[in-house]
């Protein structure tokens, strides 16, 4: 099932704008749909939500979501949610050695 708060649309000044992180991971979830889709990864024992562009956004760009498949391994860029450690919006997406820009 879809994380609720990934569901919910909101702004971006909740995210630290001043720490970008990136990490590779496992795909363990994802979900492609408006306002924004999401891709949970497996980093080590933690998981991390990142919070993708939307649907429209993403294929326009060259991503579809096969590409964000359970069990692909994946690297992401974002700024970390201020109030939700464990989530990020993501900046860009790395699959299979393509960088996708998702702002």
């Amino acid at each position: 099932s879809t994380p609720l708060h990934v569901l919910a649309h909101h702004g971006w000044s909740e995210y630290d704008q001043t720490n970008l992180v990136k990490f590779s991971g496992a795909v363990t979830q994802s979900g492609y749909e408006h306002p924004h889709g999401f891709v949970t990864l497996s980093v080590g024992e933690r998981s991390w939500t990142a919070v993708i562009a939307p649907p429209f956004r993403i294929e326009n760009r060259g991503m579809t979501q096969t590409n964000i498949g359970v069990g692909l391994m994946v690297s992401v860029e974002g700024y970390v949610n201020r109030s939700k450690p464990n989530e990020l919006r993501a900046e860009r997406i790395i699959v299979n050695g393509k960088v996708i820009e998702l702002r």
